[in-house]
């Protein structure tokens, strides 16, 4: 015996939020540790003369919150085996980033649970992100 309780999961289940609200310095870094030099996520006055509202945030910056969601519901001692995600629509400094989400299927002979994630922003919240992740709960 393992001594290790089982944790029920079930379909529908709802994963618990995830939050950030990026400014200037995060985006600043964030761009530094992946090599991300594009101005559109530090030049105000370049980001809106591409259109945009001001400097947005990095698509990678959005994987790594589905990530942090995915790797909260998979606990202690449990594996992210997968995350995707597709951008809908930017989110700029300031904006409030949501991650949400519900389990979408569990494999029983695996023990792989898929999650349907959503990441909405600002007041709105208008969807910037939809993706998945599968894991495997600890």
């Amino acid at each position: 015996m393992t001594g290790r309780r089982e944790r029920q999961v079930a379909v529908g289940q709802a994963v618990l939020p995830v939050e950030l609200t990026p400014d200037a310095i995060t985006l600043l870094r964030f761009g530094a540790v992946t090599r991300n030099a594009h101005l559109i996520h530090y030049d105000t006055e370049f980001a809106r003369s591409e259109g945009l509202a001001g400097p947005v945030v990095m698509a990678q910056l959005h994987g790594c919150l589905f990530h942090r969601a995915a790797a909260e519901f998979a606990g202690a001692g449990g594996q992210v085996r997968e995350v995707g995600w597709r951008n809908r629509a930017p989110a700029c400094v300031g904006d409030r980033l949501v991650v949400t989400g519900t389990v979408q299927s569990v494999d029983a002979s695996s023990g792989a649970v898929t999650l349907d994630l959503v990441e909405r922003c600002g007041a709105g919240g208008v969807v910037c992100c939809r993706g998945r992740a599968v894991v495997i709960p600890g």
